[in-house]
């Protein structure tokens, strides 16, 4: 018989507890292989519940107010606005750069709304017809998106579900928008629609969707003068070269800032997710590595007389390590295997039901995310797996302190 046979007729009768007078091996393998399961199951739920966080936080604020924006610089945080003009030649060159799926203008315009009974402050973003719509199509809750006409400016408004509630209006209700500025400008607005991102501190509590010529006029600007630029990148690609070119593109004259820099404070709880998950992988595998040591030497430890009969009958401290390896790779393998079907059963029911749900105002997301990602499936399963192999080389140490004369006299 060969050496692999042996070493896997041996593994097999220790894995079973075949002829073992000892009748705690089986429990303790059993155990090793739940400490493995569960360890797997946190680690990628954990990954793949944080990188959906960021992945869907970060897309409701790119629809909201696209990857990079460019403006005027200015040097106080009001919502007023110095105009901006690119022509079209800018306007192709930005767009024409690789990674860059859509350009579009803006106005930012701060104003009072008032109703029969309430006002509120609120800041109009104005928009055109050639707006990324996708984002807040999915948003809707009723109605639509206002509609824009070339020869004139539209007076309907995308409103957000807070301030619809807060004021107690409805689809196609009227109210009037005073603007705090020298000539006292007031326009009277017509609700298209109701939207809710679920960002209702940053968002949903502040902004409307109007057109932006209407905007331009309260304004007094020229036709083509915008408050800025909102550009729409490729997420599949690096944004670092992206928002280079952008910015070299748009001069130095104008402010380009990324997402990052405008919400500064959002990116920064996403990234203190990440510093957590890592933390909890990290404690995990620590966790794994001393449940496999242990497991080991209670293995050992029992096994002893065994230990002790093959040595006497020229087994080597190498073929018998081996065994005890196997064991180990058993554990792991059987581990991760179960541990990887518990965690992507949980996650598919999650992603078809929405069974957990989220306080929305809170978490800005109403229901847990979950995103898989085959590098980070793959960088836990051999983090693991790495572990557990290198563990394996204990076993052979200690087995070659066993002296079979010693063991055999005690027996």
């Amino acid at each position: 018989m060969s050496s692999y046979k042996l070493i896997r007729f041996y593994s097999r009768r220790l894995i079973r507890s075949e002829g073992i007078q000892n009748a705690t091996t089986k429990p303790v393998i059993r155990i090793a292989i739940a400490g493995i399961v569960l360890g797997i199951a946190a680690m990628l739920l954990s990954v793949m519940v944080v990188t959906g966080f960021r992945n869907e936080i970060t897309r409701k604020v790119t629809g909201f107010v696209a990857d990079f924006r460019i403006s005027a610089f200015k040097t106080d945080n009001s919502f007023e606005e110095s105009p901006v003009y690119l022509d079209d030649h800018k306007i192709s060159e930005l767009r024409a750069v690789p990674g860059v799926r859509h350009v579009q203008p803006y106005i930012m315009k701060a104003g009072l709304m008032k109703t029969k009974e309430d006002i509120q402050g609120v800041v109009l973003k104005g928009i055109t017809g050639d707006f990324e719509s996708s984002f807040f199509k999915e948003k809707i809750k009723e109605g639509r998106m206002p509609e824009m006409h070339d020869s004139t400016y539209s007076t309907e408004v995308l409103i957000s579900e807070n301030l619809a509630k807060k004021l107690q209006l409805r689809k196609d209700d009227s109210f009037l928008v005073f603007f705090i500025q020298d000539d006292r400008k007031v326009r009277k607005l017509k609700i298209s629609g109701i939207y809710n991102t679920g960002l209702s501190e940053e968002f949903d509590n502040l902004y409307l969707l109007c057109d932006l010529k209407m905007l331009q006029q309260v304004n007094n600007w020229k036709p083509g003068q915008t408050g800025g630029y909102e550009v729409f990148t490729d997420k599949s690609m690096d944004q670092d070269p992206i928002f280079q070119q952008i910015y070299h593109k748009a001069g130095a004259e104008l402010n380009t800032q990324s997402t990052k820099e405008l919400y500064p404070q959002l990116f920064n709880w996403l990234e203190l997710q990440n510093l957590n998950v890592i933390v909890i992988i990290g404690l995990i595998v620590l966790v794994a590595i001393i449940t496999m040591l242990s497991t080991l030497l209670v293995l050992i430890m029992e096994n002893t007389r065994e230990i002790g009969i093959l040595k006497s009958i020229g087994a080597s401290d190498h073929f018998i390590g081996s065994v005890f390896g196997s064991v180990t790779i058993y554990i792991l393998l059987k581990g991760m295997l179960l541990g990887n079907i518990i965690a992507l059963g949980l996650a598919f029911i999650q992603i078809k039901t929405g069974l957990l749900t989220l306080p929305e105002e809170s978490y800005y997301l109403s229901q847990v995310p979950v995103n898989f990602t085959f590098s980070g499936w793959l960088i836990i399963n051999l983090t693991v797996l790495l572990s557990g192999t290198i563990i394996m080389v204990l076993p052979t140490k200690i087995i070659s302190g066993i002296s079979p004369i010693k063991v055999l006299r005690f027996e």
